[in-house]
């Protein structure tokens, strides 16, 4: 993240919050979308949504204060929540990580917990949303942005604008079909052949287990031996130290999503596309990473149209975990800037 001192902040300022199964990051940003203050704590989603949101209001007030910002000076607040919901209703519906989280109006929860605006966006939308106002994508008029973690998430950036869709499902770029054999791998939402169920930390990891079960040689049975479990993390490891297995699962993922990248090139046609998420091999200064991007690169260039191959950026995402936040937030200053008219949900 880029951080500046309150003396040289540029106001209004905006809160973005970024819910995530594991923790739930808060940060305040000035209107350049550099970082004055920020925060996270467990989401606990045991203990309800409703504790979640009293923890987000005590974690922006007290932000604000050790910021020495006015409150007044906080124009907006941007939320992004993974799994499905209804943008439109500020709604989350059922999503997979937060099973204490069901059915609940979280956008006006906060908006009144908060007494500001709070605009509502998918997690993977809003990181997105960062990466296109000040990272990655930042000199691009369109992106689209694919996280790579446990799953596959994605977001849509068209000028300016993150495409939700109808049924706040658009921009689930994660669930394309890329695979319609009658063998294909089962996605986690159930349907076979999706990016998903090849590209993910999860699918590496299955893969993998599948080869070394089939009697395949690698340093990476060994861990199986001990009884400890294999995580995307290391088989990149064991990859970076020479390990064919490990290394050809690497570039079998880089494969698998440039098929799912040549959809979204031949139907939107952006700008840039950018991968972000937690399995980004090292990311593009270490070896592995480049390997891995170098290879999306070819094998997207054999099979989408040239003027896409020659025209299309294709790079990683530079914001890291700090993309949820900052482009909720970014979310927000859009709102603040491009709206005359209040939602209905502010009215």
């Amino acid at each position: 993240m880029e951080t500046v001192t309150l003396d040289n902040a540029t106001p209004p300022f905006f809160v973005g919050v970024d819910v995530g199964g594991t923790s739930i990051k808060i940060g305040i940003v000035d209107d350049n979308g550099r970082t004055i203050g920020y925060s996270s704590f467990p989401t606990e989603d045991q203990a309800g949504v409703s504790i979640a949101v009293e923890r987000m209001k005590q974690t922006i007030d007290a932000l604000v204060t050790s910021s020495t910002i006015s409150y007044e000076s906080v124009a907006a607040i941007g939320l992004g929540t993974p799994g499905t919901m209804d943008i439109p209703r500020g709604m989350i519906l059922e999503p997979p990580n937060l099973p204490g989280w069901r059915n609940f109006p979280i956008r006006d929860e906060l908006k009144n917990a908060c007494q500001k605006p709070v605009i509502y966006a998918n997690d993977a939308g809003a990181a997105a949303f960062g990466e296109f106002w000040i990272g990655s994508g930042r000199k691009h008029d369109s992106i689209v942005m694919l996280t790579l973690g446990t799953g596959v998430g994605g977001g849509i950036i068209i000028d300016g604008n993150s495409i939700d869709g109808e049924n706040s499902h658009g921009s689930e770029c994660g669930h394309v079909t890329i695979d319609s054999s009658p063998d294909a791998r089962v996605c986690s939402c159930g349907i076979p052949g999706h990016l998903e169920a090849y590209a993910s930390a999860t699918a590496i990891v299955k893969r993998c287990e599948e080869s070394l079960f089939a009697g395949e040689t690698s340093s990476l049975a060994n861990i199986l031996a001990k009884g400890e479990k294999i995580s995307g993390l290391t088989i990149a490891k064991a990859a970076e130290s020479g390990d064919q297995l490990a290394l050809n699962l690497v570039i079998d993922t880089a494969d698998y999503l440039a098929r799912g990248m040549a959809i979204f090139m031949h139907t939107i046609d952006p700008s840039a596309v950018i991968i972000g998420g937690a399995m980004n091999f090292g990311g593009a200064n270490h070896p592995l990473g480049k390997t891995f991007l170098e290879r999306v690169r070819t094998s997207v260039n054999k099979i989408v149209l040239p003027i896409c191959a020659q025209n299309t950026l294709i790079e990683f995402a530079s914001l890291s975990g700090d993309a949820g936040y900052i482009g909720a937030a970014g979310m927000a200053r859009e709102y603040h800037y491009k709206n005359d008219v209040k939602p209905a949900s502010l009215s």
